[in-house]
């Protein structure tokens, strides 16, 4: 079997890449270890900036976002239970779209099914080789059965636990990372969302955040140190912990119900370079992880995508190299970018171990002068709805 492109990693990132291609006539293969039930019934977060928006428009998939996605033009911010409004609108004359990346990832396999895109789900063992020759390929074994897939390039869009970072040698690759002392609890709950934006909350017990899936669909964070017994937290524990975080008018008209999930997750940063060796692309988690708290997680992918999609594109229509031997230095250089904005709100929003009274207010200040200051607010607006590409 040959093909163009081998994709591995049939998540957003790896399904956009392969529509975009398809688009412009170049073939792919997708090879997915899980099956597509698997994949779509992830539960993910789902903030997206608008160059994501754009991205999805493109791939022929913005139909039902556009119907059912939550356009946001502020978000909330809150300290010492005072909370406030940042107007993204005003600020940046943008945006941000609620939509969960589950969604995002049924309506990419939807359209590429619907096209005759190949996805092979199930595919297991699959690796990368002879990377650093003219002939790479892919293998790979399905119900038993090795399988051969000879390509010109391969993009590893298989997480952070994938195969492909693993295939770069280990004496050109540098990783910086940072494992944060804290992870976040979170629940989905039935009921109505407390607020029609985010209310992201710094207080003296931790971080909260107050998000939602759709009308009748919340999802909750607080902070919680990293090796908490998830089944101390009972629900009425969660509900009450939650209000004394979050601003006070938040507080007192929050709707509480049983949740139907509970999960801790922890946070971290962390950055590969390069984020290609010869003849294989790194995308999204495979190369690059960050905290939540700056919703940039789903969107970094998007923006790898967009260069190595660009660059594809001027090597099979145009017959240019540069794009690609330039893929690495242009996400990069995006890459760190968010890397710093969500570190900031990490920092900013979350109360560390080791923190003392004057780090609190030093984390109070900081927060008190963005509400009163557009030039802070504008930064940070800028770089919530998304940098450009």
């Amino acid at each position: 079997m040959r093909t163009n492109v081998v994709i591995i990693g049939g998540g957003p990132s790896g399904l956009l890449l392969s529509r975009l291609l398809s688009i412009d006539g170049i073939n792919n293969v997708v090879l997915e270890k899980q099956s597509e039930q698997h994949v779509t019934g992830r539960i993910r977060a789902g903030v997206l900036e608008s160059g994501t928006i754009e991205m999805l428009k493109k791939a022929g998939i913005s139909n039902r976002l556009e119907r059912e996605g939550f356009k946001h033009d502020g978000i909330q911010l809150s300290f010492k239970n005072h909370g406030f409004r940042v107007n993204l609108k005003k600020l940046t004359n943008k945006h941000v779209t609620v939509y969960g990346q589950t969604e995002v990832t049924k309506d990419l396999y939807s359209i590429i099914r619907k096209e005759d895109g190949e996805i092979i789900n199930n595919a297991e063992d699959v690796l990368p080789q002879a990377v650093n020759t003219q002939t790479p390929f892919v293998t790979f074994k399905k119900n038993g059965i090795e399988k051969k897939i000879m390509c010109d390039w391969i993009a590893g869009c298989d997480g952070f636990h994938g195969i492909s970072r693993s295939i770069i040698p280990k004496s050109i690759v540098k990783n910086y990372e940072r494992i944060y002392p804290f992870g976040w609890l979170g629940i989905l709950s039935e009921t109505p969302p407390v607020s029609d934006e985010l209310i992201y909350a710094n207080h003296g017990n931790g971080f909260a955040l107050a998000s939602m899936r759709n009308n009748n669909l919340s999802r909750y964070y607080i902070q919680t140190p990293l090796n908490e017994n998830i089944e101390h937290w009972t629900d009425e524990k969660f509900w009450d912990e939650l209000r004394k975080r979050l601003p006070t008018e938040a507080a007192e008209t929050i709707v509480t119900g049983i949740s139907i999930e509970k999960s801790i997750a922890p946070l971290r940063s962390f950055v590969c370079e390069p984020m290609s060796w010869k003849k294989l692309f790194l995308v999204g988690d495979a190369a690059h992880i960050v905290p939540p708290t700056g919703a940039k997680g789903l969107n970094l992918a998007v923006s790898d995508v967009y260069y190595l999609h660009n660059a594809l594109k001027n090597y099979y229509q145009f017959n240019k190299n540069d794009d690609l031997k330039m893929y690495s230095q242009n996400a990069l250089s995006r890459v760190w970018k968010a890397i710093r904005f969500s570190w900031w709100m990490t920092t900013t929003f979350h109360k560390f171990p080791e923190q003392s009274s004057f780090d609190q207010r030093i984390q109070d200040s900081e927060i008190e002068y963005l509400e009163n200051s557009v030039a802070s607010q504008r930064v940070l607006a800028e770089n919530y709805v998304g940098l450009p590409y």
